[in-house]
């Protein structure tokens, strides 16, 4: 069973500094030209311990990681940052707007003790890149901390957790701070005995799926293999054996998922004709709503290419998917890759992008020869992909708006 337990979290003292100028996305979305905007805000922007800058004459014993030690331990000395006083959860609240609607996500941040993914009941949906783990695994090396969460969900009809966490958003919140889309983020202490119990309880038999943050699980998992490796004899329960998780319940109406569309460098001339093997082809002139012309529609794809005037719905005709397993024949993103990336355009190398209006930009700017466009992934395509213990091509999903980094930190020392 997952085991979920409070934590003395470490958080900026809002008296100290103004939290607006402190917190930060997290460090995958992070450009460097917004690395240094973060940096000149004020000295004490999270961004510094989790995502700091390399240095002209950095050292093995001297490098961005750590100053990001250095950062924290000044931080907690100069009581920048203050942490609890006993273990806590904390109520984690995030309203914006999307598509012309008013929205409202919560959950909480709590530790989760660690799994191997897909043998118990913590579950992986993407497919991880190992540079991004490196850089992970050598700031949680150095630090001894979880300087941001991991994203999750659950699945609980009850909505014990849900109800007990509305109650907070009528008191005033420790944090509340817009993010640079107009996301307004709220964070309240959850400090009552019984509170704590109707959390642990709820979640003692579910499983939790890894929406966001697969790299600093995987990271988690590998810094604790290393600790327990030099240890003779492991203690029961240690600081390194939990992570900090975001959870929140995927039958809320406030979650969100978008679309990440797919970029290519390079196509072969009779691109149609070899679509057209597994797709309806439907030629389309003048508008490039494509969002709404493929909206809602099951295995129908936008297709932009050689900056052209026109572009395509790609629907798909069924079948040719037999070596994909059953549970995840539905779900478009592995249709796309399986049928497209792999087979029509052979493994060819691809790139990432959310805005429809840049992609094609790029397309007709020459960066790129062609762009698809698809339909956000569903959040029970993600239990799906989950169940099966297969994961989906990278960037499958993309969980909005994002967890900011710096709310709550989790230190493994005392």
């Amino acid at each position: 069973m997952a085991e979920i337990i409070p934590f003395k979290g470490i958080l900026y003292n809002v008296s100290k500094v103004s939290i607006e100028d402190v917190l930060a996305p997290p460090y995958d979305l992070i450009t460097p030209i917004y690395r240094e905007e973060l940096y000149r805000k004020s000295p004490y922007n999270v961004v510094r311990i989790d995502f700091g800058k390399e240095q002209p004459g950095d050292t093995e014993a001297d490098n961005k990681y750590t100053r990001a030690r250095r950062y924290l331990e000044e931080w907690l000395n100069e009581n920048i940052l203050i942490r609890s006083k006993r273990p806590l959860f904390y109520a984690y609240e995030m309203s914006y707007s999307i598509d012309g609607k008013e929205k409202r996500l919560i959950g909480f941040l709590g530790l989760v003790k660690l799994e191997e993914l897909g043998k118990g009941k913590i579950h992986p949906h993407e497919c991880t890149y190992s540079k991004p783990k490196q850089d992970r695994l050598d700031l949680l090396r150095t630090c001894k901390a979880n300087t941001s969460p991991i994203f999750s969900l659950y699945k609980s009809p009850d909505k014990k957790i849900s109800i007990l966490l509305s109650k907070f958003t009528k008191i005033r919140p420790y944090i509340e701070v817009a993010d640079a889309d107009g996301a307004i983020h709220r964070l309240w202490p959850i400090d009552g005995e019984k509170d704590i119990e109707v959390i642990q309880e709820e979640l003692r038999e579910k499983d939790i799926f890894i929406a966001d943050g697969h790299h600093r699980y995987e990271t988690a998992l590998e810094f604790q293999k290393e600790i327990k490796g030099r240890k003779r004899f492991a203690k029961v329960n240690e600081p390194f054996d939990y992570v900090l998780m975001f959870l929140a319940n995927m039958l809320e109406e406030g979650l969100t998922i978008l679309p990440t569309h797919r970029l290519v460098k390079e196509i072969p001339e009779d691109i149609n004709m070899r679509l057209s093997e597994y797709f309806e082809i439907e030629l389309i002139n003048g508008d490039f709503d494509i969002p709404k012309r493929i909206s809602g529609r099951r295995y129908v794809f936008g297709f932009f290419k050689n900056r052209d005037e026109v572009w395509y719905l790609l629907k798909f005709k069924g079948g040719n998917l037999s070596d994909v397993p059953a549970a995840l024949r539905e779900i478009d993103i592995i249709v796309l890759h399986d049928l497209v990336l792999k087979k029509v355009l052979r493994e060819v190398d691809i790139d990432y992008e959310m805005n429809v209006t840049k992609a094609i930009g790029k397309v007709r700017g020459g960066e790129f020869s062609a762009a698809f466009f698809l339909n956000p992934t569903k959040v029970e395509d993600v239990e799906k992909a989950a169940f099966s213990l297969l994961r989906m091509p990278p960037k499958s999903t993309y969980f909005y708006p994002k967890l900011l980094t710096g709310v709550v930190i989790n230190s493994f020392l005392e």
